[in-house]
């Protein structure tokens, strides 16, 4: 029986992934090796590895998707294994052959299994002949009104890119321009498919492991259908609300999938399951999963652990162990689903989640990293595992509440909310569930008392002015003092409402809110104030940073941005300009787009790429654009003046009075 002991692997992936894989190494006593471009130089990964290799550059063209480079890192570190954790390289069946071609160990499954599943047209004529269940394609050429609502899909890759629904016939020949354009850009391959969109179809997958023995886990299912543009947000095991007979259908279906192909080591086996409960075969993924732990919660194994195993030419066990409760997991991104779900950018201060039993972290960050322009922009991964669903959902939901975060906008508060819908909480699921209840979801929440929170920070400011900051000054209600009182104005993030905060500082003792009733102060610290309102007390964690003030409560977090009392002339923009969001590259511009055209309100006129999203930029009115400063290949910064577009009066309608 073949043995290669693994004693040094290298990852050749970076954030997340690669310090989860560190953690098993650490445990296995096997030393570790990074890879790292400029960009993630000093990037927490690097930090946690025993060796690291530089990959000259920042894009991920030039660094963690350059195969021959990652090889030579390998090499020259010494090690005598790779494992490509998920995303960039690791469906590639060209670098899978070249790591092993080098001598080294590749820890993954077979290059003919990643050949046969890396083209999604192909892989679904590989499972028909396998008998798992399949949408019948559709030819996009002879597409009647019949076959819509129809999905379109890159043959190649994953992760959301090239994918469109069309719902008009009209539509169809656009969608197709752009999902190719879309999918050779992110995959080198713009081939593109058509298939039946199923709606109100939820995402179910099951977690495989083979090894080269002939023994194939199906280990469960998992339901991943809480997504934003196809990418997945909130995961659990085992998929709620499934009866026992699709279980075991799916779970045959997975390893019939998983056997037709030769396959070893861990994999996922995607399924679309309609709302009357019939399964059909989505994809294979040749690859860890983002979602694994969740799995490995349920299961109590360590699935990275499996694939050193079975690397080594290691047997798994005859049967896996049987499962145990319900794990949720959230993915923590950097990005403001209230605004098109724009990916964020800038230092993160604080990233700390509560640890208690039945909680996990898998993160990239600590406090004190930079996010950048180049990569996903995922933070973390929180996973909950209870007894039941109910609790794991109500554990992780908590954990996130009291998380303290700060730095850019992430998704908490959406995670949060998503957790407590009465939709998630009765299991109705399918991927439709943000297109429903997005504006509800990221409305601002009654009952959070954003105006106490910026009170909070704006005593803890007084006192931090203070000579000598003061120590805790406790008294019980306010004091009836001369002078006249101060002023402090917020603006709330991401929703931009505004906050007047009025209070007195007195010649002797801590500051006193002016104009708050039902509100007392029980104590003041630059960092922490106790308020009481209607006879409870609450703390309020304060922490500040320049002009932003991070106020944390044991059930809400706040973002406040100090401003002048007084605006800025200069911080106007013309009317009609077209910003930034964020930081990144022009991909392209609509056809025919010059200064000098006409151009209708909600018209996409530019794509902007961050962070692995493609981003459109739409006219905000009606009229001519007068002067275009983007360009394909153009590097923007955030706020950059991209174009501007001067509103045509003829369109502005009238009011109904004045008609």
């Amino acid at each position: 029986m073949r043995s290669d002991v693994i004693q040094t692997l290298l990852v050749a992936n970076r954030g997340e992934i690669a310090c989860r894989i560190f953690r098993t190494c650490r445990d296995l006593g096997i030393t570790t090796v990074a890879v790292y471009s400029d960009a993630d130089d000093g990037a927490l990964h690097v930090r946690e590895a025993d060796l690291a290799v530089r990959l000259p550059g920042a894009a991920p063209a030039d660094t963690y998707l350059r195969g021959d480079l990652v090889v030579a890192a390998a090499l020259a570190a010494g090690a005598d294994a790779v494992h490509p954790g998920y995303g960039f390289l690791s469906e590639n069946a060209a670098f899978a052959a070249a790591v092993q071609d080098a001598g080294l160990v590749w820890v993954g499954p077979p290059v003919k299994a990643i050949e046969l599943m890396a083209s999604k047209t192909r892989a679904k004529e590989l499972m028909a002949g396998a008998g798992v269940p399949l949408l019948a394609p559709v030819d996009p050429a002879t597409a009647g009104e019949d076959d819509l609502p129809l999905l379109l899909k890159a043959a190649a890759g994953g992760g959301g890119r090239g994918m469109r629904i069309v719902r008009e016939l009209g539509a169809l020949p656009g969608e197709l321009l752009a999902a190719a354009a879309e999918a050779a850009s992110a995959f080198g391959d713009g081939e593109v498919f058509a298939e039946p969109y199923v709606e109100r179809g939820r995402h179910v997958e099951v977690q495989v492991m083979a090894d080269e023995h002939d023994t194939v886990w199906a280990l469960g299912t998992r339901d991943c259908s809480l997504q934003r543009r196809h990418q997945k947000v909130i995961e659990e095991a085992p998929a709620p609300g499934l009866d026992d007979a699709l279980r075991t259908r799916l779970r045959d279906a997975a390893t019939a999938a998983a056997r037709a192909v030769g396959y070893r080591g861990a994999g996922t086996v995607e399924f679309l399951v309609s709302a009357d409960g019939r399964p059909y075969f989505l994809e294979m993924n040749t690859r860890l999963q983002v979602e694994h732990p969740v799995t490995e919660a349920v299961f109590g194994l360590d699935l990275v652990a499996l694939q050193l195993r079975v690397a080594e030419g290691g047997p798994l066990e005859a049967t896996p162990p049987s499962p145990s409760g319900h794990a949720v997991e959230a993915r923590l991104y950097a990005e403001d689903p209230a605004r098109d779900w724009q990916p964020q950018t800038g230092a993160l201060l604080a990233l700390d989640v509560p640890d208690a039993p039945g909680l996990r972290l898998d993160t990239g960050y600590t406090g004190g990293d930079i996010i950048g322009v180049h990569y996903d922009p995922m933070l973390a991964k929180v996973i909950a595992h209870a007894p039941t669903r109910a609790e794991a959902v109500r554990l992780l939901a908590r954990a996130l509440e009291r998380a303290r975060i700060h730095g850019p906008v992430t998704n908490r508060e959406l995670l949060v909310r998503s957790l407590r819908h009465p939709d998630f909480a009765a299991a109705r699921l399918d991927t439709g569930f943000y297109d429903r209840h997005l504006a509800a979801l990221t409305a601002p929440a009654a009952g959070h008392d954003a105006a106490r929170a910026a009170l909070a920070g704006a005593l803890a400011a007084a006192v931090t002015a203070t000579s000598g900051g003061p120590a805790p000054t406790r008294f019980g209600a306010w004091r009836n003092v001369p002078s006249g009182p101060q002023l402090k104005r917020y603006r709330s993030e991401p929703d931009g409402a505004e906050h007047e905060v009025a209070y007195r500082t007195p010649r002797t003792g801590a500051p006193e809110p002016h104009d708050a009733p039902g509100v007392r102060v029980l104590a003041v610290t630059p960092d922490r104030v106790n308020l009481e309102a209607g006879g409870v007390a609450r703390y309020f964690t304060v922490t500040a940073d320049g002009d932003r003030v991070y106020v944390d409560t044991d059930a809400a977090s706040y973002t406040f941005t100090a401003l002048p009392r007084f605006t800025d002339p200069a911080t106007h923009t013309e009317p009609g300009s077209l910003l930034a969001p964020m930081p990144g590259t022009v991909v392209r511009l609509a056809e025919g787009l010059a200064a000098g055209v006409p151009v209708e309100a909600g018209q996409p006129l530019i794509w902007l790429e961050a962070m692995k999203m493609e981003h459109r930029i739409l006219a905000p009115a009606s009229g001519t654009l007068t002067a275009l400063h983007a360009a394909p290949g153009h590097q923007v910064e955030v706020g950059a003046l991209l174009a501007v577009v001067q509103e045509d009066p003829a369109a502005i309608p009238v009011p109904e009075e004045t008609a």
